[in-house]
């Protein structure tokens, strides 16, 4: 289907989401994903999971609108831009955590780079939630509660989710399609779409 013409089966296996800009819709590509190994099995280098960053169960429970808001900023992006791909998203994500870890250790606001216009359209988007976000604990506390170190825990928990959930392919929208489909073009808001919180989570 990426090729709009027949292709052999060798063919598929070897170059789906390497050469081949596989269609969500492909029915070999979504068989693939059930079949596929663990991404526990591979080989993912442990500083881009941010491991010293402490994610408990209990902070993704207490903050199911924070994760669904920035879970929120990125399927509204990848619908926006359709050439993006996971690798995207997870760079995106990570240059702002690691910001958000430089200011947390040192006091100093440091950005992280990123290297291209389409993953820095989605840190803009995420900062633009989180704004909002605090912007609405403003009128209904009085004041922002969202500290930075919360911040840093949310996106640490998609980064360790995008990989979870992507093929680790140059061409992966794995994590892309879980994010359409928790969040389909209806879904508009940053707390309307608590209804996508148990799908978040689990």
């Amino acid at each position: 289907m990426a090729l709009h013409n027949k292709i052999c089966a060798q063919c598929c296996g070897e170059q789906r989401e390497v050469t081949l800009d596989c269609p969500s819709e492909c029915i070999y590509l979504q068989q693939a994903r059930v079949h596929e190994w663990p991404a526990s099995d591979r080989d993912i280098p442990v500083s881009e999971l941010f491991m010293r960053v402490e994610v408990s169960e209990q902070f993704v429970y207490d903050h199911d609108p924070l994760l669904i808001g920035l879970s929120f900023s990125l399927a509204k992006r990848a619908r926006a831009e359709r050439n993006l791909y996971d690798r995207d998203l997870i760079s995106a994500l990570s240059a702002l955590a690691t910001s958000y870890q430089t200011r947390m250790n040192s006091g100093l606001l440091y950005e992280a780079p990123t290297p291209s216009l389409a993953q820095r359209s989605i840190v803009d988007e995420i900062e633009k939630m989180l704004a909002e976000y605090r912007e609405l604990e403003q009128k209904q506390l009085g004041y922002p509660k969202l500290k930075d170190s919360e911040v840093l825990q949310g996106l640490v928990f998609l980064i360790r989710l995008a990989f979870g959930k992507s093929s680790g392919r140059p061409k992966s929208r794995g994590f892309v399609d879980f994010l359409n489909v928790q969040f389909p073009d209806n879904k508009s808001g940053i707390l309307s779409s608590t209804d996508a919180a148990g799908s978040i989570i689990t």
